[in-house]
């Protein structure tokens, strides 16, 4: 196996965001600023590491029957951790805008989806580097998304101010619906770099 083919897929070939479109829920709720969005991927990047590392090595002692529900447990273990952490050391802001939705990893899409199709199959190193690939992805996927919605919703990036004039902000991009136009047109302009290098996917 090509660990270098393994991180291209999660942040380009297979991207949870762009490719497979999945944990569209964060997408909507955490993409109106970048740092909301960086920390909520890098949040899900650890936890993803953490259970698939954990799920690799228990995977020949576990019953296909309790399988799923040691997952779960295993992947809110691992969840609590990173919410206690965020707690403590990231500013206040941050806890308040993040809110429900980092308790909310412990039923993200593609997490469960690594976990059953690579995590349970394969060994630790490769289901990490894959835990890595597909985090680093999503973080990928909610940064470009939240950059472009912050900026044209905001006027700034980071929070720092670039577009002073209120009158040219785009209000829509600061609400849900905004997060589905953009995630629309990046898709768009994908298939069409793709079709135009006669690409498949």
């Amino acid at each position: 196996m090509k660990y270098t083919e393994l991180i291209g897929n999660g942040l380009i070939r297979k991207n949870p965001v762009f490719v497979q479109v999945l944990a569209l829920c964060p997408l909507l709720a955490v993409t109106t600023s970048a740092v909301n969005a960086i920390i909520m991927g890098l949040a899900t990047t650890a936890v993803m590491i953490c259970a698939s590392s954990a799920i690799s090595i228990v995977r020949k002692l576990l019953p296909n029957e309790v399988r799923i529900a040691a997952a779960v447990i295993i992947v809110a273990g691992f969840v609590t951790v990173v919410e206690f952490l965020l707690e403590a050391y990231a500013p206040p802001e941050i806890n308040e805008s993040l809110g429900i939705y980092i308790p909310l990893i412990v039923v993200n899409c593609i997490l469960f989806a690594r976990l059953e199709s690579f995590a349970s199959k394969n060994n630790v190193f490769a289901s990490s580097v894959d835990a890595l690939s597909m985090g680093l992805g999503f973080t990928l996927g909610l940064f470009v998304v939240a950059v472009i919605r912050e900026f044209l919703g905001s006027g700034s990036i980071f929070g720092y101010e670039l577009l002073h004039d209120n009158a040219s902000h785009v209000l829509i991009m600061v609400m849900p619906p905004g997060a589905f136009f953009t995630l629309g047109i990046i898709i768009m302009i994908r298939k069409y770099m793709q079709m135009r290098t006669g690409g498949t996917r």
